[in-house]
């Protein structure tokens, strides 16, 4: 089982038009490759922000033509953060990319209280995977925000994932909320957030997805081992997202996945005003531009729910 399921994310972006980006520090080669190559599909129109020494350097030493690309010179990366968000707020950007500045360093400029990108919802990550041995695309989340999410917060991180899935096409995707064992236990605070968070989805509190939880990942992600322990579940061996229980241990799950079954993971950060491309300095050509390509279809459901709001 070797399907290709970033094709399917680029399939989907064919015929819309490039989303203007705004690329926070690209003074890096594979970050700068990357914005070029997303360009070159026809996914963005990016806008670097940096040191513009280093940018050019950095672009002269690989042999990269970035003299076509505006580029918005800011001393450092820390500059370069704000000003990338300041592009978004004055609506010359609709998605921010990060490009190899810090993580935390880009996020404390979109979550300034006065001058970031806030929104009612909390700020979080989604894997999107691309796992060779498994039947679908697969998405883990938080693996890079959150470190110990409260039960509030776990509610935005499922909300934001599923909305994320909704724009893909999943009418009601499944959740497998995460920790060590399946049953329900004081001793183990995830399992009691788990089975809260289930309660929360039957009591309307969370929309749009069918959550199931406490699960260990054996039983959530393969229906056999959920069986044998007499689990009863329609989420059980077909969940389309896991939600771990803190942020260690998603990206551990996240990384294994990488680096043992040969996944590539896209990630995108959810809950500001516009999506957030977060890519890693270990990603390569084809994980960079779907992330990109997960950018692209969010700015545009979300262009077409301002639109109808307009109409409304």
């Amino acid at each position: 089982m070797n399907q290709d399921h970033y094709q399917g994310l680029l399939m989907r972006c064919a015929g819309l038009a490039p989303v203007p980006t705004a690329v926070v520090h690209p003074c890096e080669p594979r970050a700068l490759q990357g914005v070029l190559d997303a360009e070159e599909a026809g996914l963005i129109t990016p806008i670097l922000i940096g040191p513009r020494r280093k940018i050019e350097a950095t672009a002269a030493a690989v042999g990269l033509d970035i003299s076509r690309l505006p580029l918005e010179a800011v001393e450092h990366s820390h500059a370069a953060a704000a000003r990338g968000v300041e592009l978004v707020r004055e609506g010359r950007a609709e998605l921010l990319m990060k490009g190899s500045l810090h993580t935390d360093e880009l996020l404390q400029a979109v979550t300034a209280r006065n001058t970031g990108l806030r929104t009612a919802r909390r700020l979080s990550h989604v894997y999107a995977m691309n796992v060779p041995s498994y039947h679908k695309p697969l998405f883990v989340t938080d693996a890079a925000v959150n470190i110990f999410p409260s039960l509030d917060d776990k509610a935005d991180i499922c909300r934001n994932a599923i909305d994320l899935l909704h724009v893909l096409g999943i009418e009601r995707p499944k959740l497998a909320l995460l920790s060590a064992v399946e049953t329900v236990t004081a001793k183990l605070p995830s399992t009691l957030e788990a089975a809260a968070l289930v309660v929360m989805a039957l009591r309307g509190q969370i929309e749009g997805g069918l959550l199931d939880g406490p699960l260990a990942f054996d039983n959530a992600i393969n229906a056999e081992a959920a069986r044998v322990k007499g689990i009863r579940s329609e989420v059980a061996g077909d969940p389309d997202i896991l939600l771990a229980p803190d942020l260690e241990a998603g990206n551990i799950l996240a990384k294994q996945l990488i680096y043992l079954a040969g996944a590539e993971a896209a990630g995108i950060v959810l809950g500001a005003r516009v999506p957030i491309i977060l890519t890693s300095r270990a990603d390569g050509p084809r994980v960079r531009i779907a992330s990109c390509a997960l950018g692209v279809l969010l700015a545009e459901a979300r262009r077409m729910a301002l639109a109808a709001q307009a109409l409304a």
